[in-house]
């Protein structure tokens, strides 16, 4: 575990890409099968291990020490991994001293072979035989809370730099391969195969654009580009060879269970390039719904009949990669989009469609369109070169993305709560709310939480004022002092906002982030739930 915790300890105050990316590469080239292929898998999120929870490891650092000595101590840190690692003394515990450090191969295995009954005390040993980086690296692989800055594409790019390979050709591999990926590391190594894939309905690398204001379009020529319109849903990659049918988001990760209504239905072999929505298709002549009814599909690994009948789901169809097993990726686009449209004519009508183009002569009418849409569930438009070809990632010019402008609501904070990672000893997630009335007056209620938008400096401003003004306290969240002439007014941009009955306040905004700190308010001056209701597609 020792080289393992290492990385991680470097990782998490290494603030640049290009520092990260340089560890995980010396990692990769240095570290031994499999602590190696285990590591990557942690860092992409592919390592399923029996989930410890919480309480669990309470009630094991609860047999060594003082319940409220603990609380202080998870309070000042912030975080539970690390307050564990560090309070988790030596001397109180019987520490194995002449058992050796188990390597991180042999940490997985031991914690994949456990029975139910057996984690308890595997755990409390394991914490036994590491010291403090080796427990805080231990912790983050068994709750899934690693939060050091490092993405699974990033992982991947350093697997290709290690390797002398591109990154779409580690992408095009990647879902057919389990940890701890011997045989990959031993291609890129060069001294094995290129890995055969169990499953030809492979993912490949999806195509980006690039976001414009209307100002970055001076200089091109609209007659060169074709448009369609940006639908608010999530964007997905639908594949079928042999029989083989799955279902991948833009990042990858194969979510074929949560739809078998679309998996069922791909009658076409190839891959194609599309977005995921809920309603009906322009085709069965019913309208689609909003992004907060897809939410109710998404992230689940099956669904209920009843799941299926009141959120059915269907995919827009931007672009076609192959057909059949033919790779059309090197085709001009709107080539690509004559063969696409004769094959989602023989789809069923009911779950697929093809996004229309939007007929345009000039960047000032497409402009008039995108800010005033036909349909809610449209969130900009999208331009492509007619001659485009489908490369992976994201290419300055023959995609873009031309987003409406964000909506604006004046908020007050009302909850915050520690962050994670380098942002652990700051408060720096916050929920905040708007004024209704109700039947004991005038009062707050949430609408969003949103833990990104403001610099560091504001940061600073933030969790003082949470320091200075928490009323309450419910485990690690803080309630603020919030009154119609004392309190922190911020205000939030968002994509959109749907009804919810999920929330109090009966709304969910999209994508909320904390565009100002509006210090200048008073927290009396902040919008109304009537106004935000208003905005509800």
């Amino acid at each position: 575990m020792k080289a393992f915790s290492e990385l991680l300890d470097r990782l998490l105050f290494t603030p640049g890409r290009i520092g990260k990316l340089t560890l995980l590469t010396d990692y990769f080239r240095t570290a031994p099968d499999p602590d190696r292929g285990y590591a990557l898998a942690v860092l992409a999120g592919t390592l399923e291990l029996p989930g410890v929870k919480p309480k669990l490891l309470r009630e094991l650092v609860m047999e060594r020490m003082d319940e409220d000595l603990f609380r202080y101590s998870y309070d000042y840190v912030g975080d539970l991994a690390e307050t564990i690692a560090l309070v988790w003394g030596t001397d109180q515990a019987p520490i194995l001293h002449n058992a050796p450090e188990p390597t991180l191969g042999e940490v997985v295995r031991q914690m994949q072979s456990l029975g139910r009954t057996e984690v308890r005390g595997a755990v409390r040993t394991l914490l036994d035989r590491l010291d403090t980086s080796g427990r805080f690296a231990f912790l983050k692989l068994v709750t899934g809370g690693l939060r050091i800055g490092v993405s699974a594409r990033l992982a991947k790019q350093a697997l290709a730099d290690m390797g002398e390979q591109s990154a779409a050709d580690i992408e095009t591999l990647w879902h057919g391969l389990a940890p701890p990926y011997e045989p990959l590391f031993a291609w890129l190594e060069g001294h094995g195969e290129r890995p055969l894939l169990s499953t030809p309905a492979i993912f490949h690398s999806v195509m980006l654009s690039t976001p414009v204001a209307g100002n970055d379009l001076d200089g091109l020529d609209p007659e060169d580009f074709v448009a369609e319109w940006k639908w608010d849903g999530i964007r997905v990659q639908l594949s079928h060879f042999g029989g083989n049918r799955r279902l991948y988001s833009r990042s990858g990760d194969d979510i074929s269970g949560a739809f078998p209504d679309i998996i069922g239905a791909a009658a076409f072999e190839g891959v194609i390039d599309g977005e995921l929505l809920v309603g009906g298709t322009f085709r069965s002549q019913t309208p689609t719904r909003t992004f907060s009814d897809l939410q109710q599909r998404l992230n689940r690994k099956t669904v209920s009949a009843k799941m299926l009948a009141d959120y059915p789901v269907f995919i827009r169809a931007y672009d076609l990669l192959f057909d059949d097993a033919k790779d059309v990726r090197g085709a001009p686009f709107l080539q690509r989009r004559e063969r696409l449209t004769e094959i989602i004519a023989a789809t069923p009508a009911d779950r697929f469609d093809l996004s229309p183009l939007v007929p345009f002569g000039s960047w000032q009418e497409l402009d008039s369109l995108r800010i005033d849409p036909p349909d809610p569930v449209i969130e900009g438009v999208m331009i492509k070169r007619r001659d485009s070809v489908y490369q992976a990632g994201r290419a300055k010019g023959p995609w873009f993305k031309w987003k409406r402008e964000p909506l604006n609501a004046d908020a007050v904070l009302m909850y915050a709560q520690r962050g994670h990672g380098k942002r652990s000893s700051y408060y720096s997630d916050f929920t905040f709310g708007v004024w209704t009335a109700t039947e004991s007056g005038e009062q707050l209620v949430p609408v969003g939480k949103a833990y990104f938008g403001f610099t560091d400096a504001e940061l600073e401003i933030l969790d003082k004022f949470v320091r200075n003004n928490t009323v309450e306290r419910f485990g690690p969240v803080r309630s603020l002092r919030a009154e119609p002439d004392f309190g922190f007014v911020v205000e939030v941009a968002f994509e959109g906002i749907s009804r919810s009955t999920r929330h109090k306040s009966g709304v969910a905004m999209r994508f909320p982030r904390i565009a100002r700190l509006r210090q200048d308010k008073l927290p009396r001056d902040a919008d109304r739930l009537e106004t935000l209701l208003m905005l509800v597609s």
